[in-house]
């Protein structure tokens, strides 16, 4: 990685921040936003659909298409703003952390009091955001825990009503960002963004609010500390998909991070470099659940895997922030 600080930064004569800002959100807003919720929306009525047939909690056919909805998501789900953000649709998506455990509370109280609100699609997006979701389906189908808990009927309801919701959720995102998509490639008066350069700006922070929320929090999370591992609070461990969504974030943020870069060659070669470090990182460790972060040696991988994702925040902070004339400034991960 070339040694680009912020003072050397400072010295980049300001032609180089006058550059035109349209090729790139054109193509960031085409080619990357736009066909991710597409295929999100298609994901999840394929899911919509399978459930009103099957079910089943360990149905391999359903599994199978929560799985695909799943990956969609998360594939877009560093796309935090805009429709993402409307009415709270992202964490309706997926809400994790529950640091408080409210998610199996949520559903262990509709299976108890057999909530009506599973019958009306509108009622059921009124619920609680902790029994909505990725995660709430998660339960419902790899928890054992919820196999015994009332009858099979209207756990049968409850599963259906959860992907049914997670279905309108991304249809509502998807429809949305065609009609918001002009904000970001014709930023102005009528725009949430009033330059090119505050429009480059939120697909910036996006970028490095996703590596932060895959190394600090998908990876950390489970790591703890080494005297007290946390294997037990990994994203999706049930399904056994917490490394799998490190790898699809670090994909979908690559990507993200080429089409930002792409008029600096040298600064686009350093970031390929280090996601091709990280994704291969990633790939190789044999631990979908991150649950060897308990052990020396699964600690030590993991770790390395979280310091292959700092690099690449390193480089995306300190080289092409700079040169791009922008900053992360707040995410929609910070508190008010």
């Amino acid at each position: 990685m070339r040694s680009l600080t912020l003072f050397t930064a400072l010295l980049i004569p300001f032609g180089a921040y006058a550059q035109d800002r349209a090729p790139i959100l054109m193509d960031v807003t085409e080619t990357h936003i736009l066909p991710r919720f597409a295929q999100l929306a298609d994901a999840t009525d394929t899911l919509a659909t399978t459930v009103q047939a099957d079910c089943e909690p360990q149905s391999d056919t359903l599994r199978a298409a929560y799985s695909a909805a799943f990956d969609s998501w998360i594939s877009a789900s560093h796309l935090r703003f805009g429709p993402t953000e409307t009415d709270d649709r992202a964490f309706a998506m997926a809400f994790w952390p529950d640091t408080k455990g409210f998610t199996p509370k949520t559903l262990s109280r509709h299976i108890k009091d057999e909530d009506t609100a599973v019958e009306s699609p509108a009622a059921y997006a009124e619920t609680s955001i902790a029994g909505r979701g990725f995660l709430a389906l998660e339960r419902m189908l790899y928890d054992p825990a919820m196999a015994e808990q009332g009858n099979v009927a209207y756990r049968c309801a409850l599963i259906r009503a959860i992907a049914t919701d997670i279905d309108r959720n991304a249809d509502a995102m998807n429809a949305d960002w065609q009609s918001f998509a002009p904000n970001l490639t014709q930023p102005g008066d009528d725009s949430p963004y009033r330059s090119g350069d505050e429009a480059m700006q939120e697909l910036y922070r996006a970028l490095t609010t996703g590596l932060e929320f895959t190394a600090d929090t998908r990876l950390g999370r489970p790591l703890g500390t080494f005297e007290r591992p946390r294997p037990n609070r990994a994203e999706a461990r049930r399904s056994k998909r917490s490394l799998r969504h490190v790898e699809l974030s670090l994909i979908a943020l690559s990507d993200m991070a080429a089409r930002l870069s792409f008029d600096h060659p040298e600064i686009a070669a350093d970031l390929d470099t280090a996601f091709a470090q990280a994704i291969d990182r990633a790939q190789s460790l044999d631990d979908p659940a991150f649950a060897k972060v308990d052990t020396p040696l699964g600690r030590i991988r993991v770790e390395a895997l979280q310091q292959s994702i700092h690099k690449i925040r390193e480089i995306a902070s300190i080289e092409l922030g700079p040169t791009l004339g922008i900053s992360a400034g707040f995410n929609s991960l910070d508190g008010d």
